[in-house]
This record gives C-alpha cells, sequence and structure tokens, in this order.
C-alpha cells in the first residue's frame, strides 16, 4: 500500500519570491555588468555573462530570485555601481 503524503501548494510555490531586474543601458560595458553580477550576485562567470548577453539583447533580465528583504541589498549595490536595476 503506497501512502500518499499531503503537501500544501504554498508549500511547493514561494509566494513571496521576487525578481532583482537589471536593465540594459548606453553607459555600462559588457565586462562592468559581468563583474558586477560576480561580484554582488556570486553568479559564476559564465552565469554572469550570460546575464549580460540576455540584458543587452533583451533589453533586461531577471539575475537573482529570492524574498524582498534578501534582494533589496544586492539591488542597493547594483544601482550604486551605476547601473539600472529594480526588485519586482
Amino acid at each position: 500500500m503506497v501512502e500518499l503524503e499531503e503537501v500544501l501548494v504554498e508549500e511547493l510555490v514561494d509566494l513571496d519570491a521576487c525578481d532583482l531586474i537589471v536593465y540594459n543601458d548606453e553607459v555600462n560595458t559588457f565586462d562592468h555588468v559581468t563583474q558586477i553580477l560576480i561580484k554582488v550576485c556570486k553568479h559564476t562567470a559564465e552565469q554572469a555573462e550570460q546575464c549580460t548577453i540576455i540584458i543587452h539583447f533583451k533589453g533586461k533580465c531577471a539575475v537573482k530570485k529570492g524574498g524582498f528583504d534578501e534582494l533589496k541589498p544586492l539591488c542597493v549595490a547594483i544601482l550604486d555601481a551605476g547601473i539600472q536595476a529594480e526588485i519586482v
């Protein structure tokens, strides 16, 4: 006999999850954005480069997912580096 475990949908979906979005601009270089993503978001070089390419060609990229309180200091650090970002 198989026992079925009851799991709440709320446990499967993080209802408090937000995205940290970084936007393209005509000022910052690929290298600068890549280095900031490595430093601030703790991305690998490959992950940061991929996000930077998406930012360049699509105009924006969700670079990190998490709770608002977790993402706020990351967003501030990215903004302080002269890169446009917001939490949605």
